[in-house]
């Protein structure tokens, strides 16, 4: 079996502002569309600010939970290449611990951020989030690269006869 790298903290902190940035895409579209549905500005209206951080943190929940149970990144993670997983073997974790992750992310930062800062500290590269949820992240391991052309026929000689039987 080969051995798997650990996903530093900086590597992980780009993954991490990269959904971030999908986040505040999304309710900066929540705003956008409250905006159309009640003629007003989000900002404005303290009745719609609370609906929609709730959204946002629903979706937020639903992003992380649900793309870290499929497929064991998000769309962030999957940019730079590095992806959550569980036990020996490598799998992506349950739905379960998943959002036992996800809730954990709060607890890391009710630390003042330290529980994310755990990632550069450890040897391990796990956050505390990490070891709540018994998960790790590592980098995904690219396929080998192939010498030599990927179609054989690129590999024909110039000077072959084509067959097509004119002399």
């Amino acid at each position: 079996m080969a051995e798997t790298r650990a996903a530093g903290f900086w590597l992980r902190a780009l993954a991490a502002a990269l959904d971030f940035a999908i986040l505040a895409l999304v309710q900066a579209s929540y705003g956008a569309l409250s905006h159309l549905v009640w003629s007003t500005q989000v900002e404005d209206a303290w009745t719609l600010a609370p609906m929609l951080w709730t959204f946002t943190l629903v979706f937020a929940a639903a992003y992380g939970t649900v793309l870290h149970t499929l497929f064991g990144q998000t769309v962030g993670k999957a940019i730079v290449g590095v992806r959550v997983v569980v036990g020996e073997d490598g799998v992506p974790p349950s739905f379960g611990v998943s959002l036992l992750r996800y809730v954990a992310y709060f607890v890391s930062c009710a630390t003042l951020g330290f529980g994310y800062v755990m990632a550069a500290l450890r040897q391990d590269k796990r956050a505390l989030h990490d070891l709540i949820a018994g998960t790790r992240v590592e980098r995904v391991r690219r396929a080998p690269a192939v010498d030599g052309p990927a179609d054989p026929r690129a590999e024909a000689p110039v000077d072959q006869p084509s067959g097509s039987g004119s002399a």
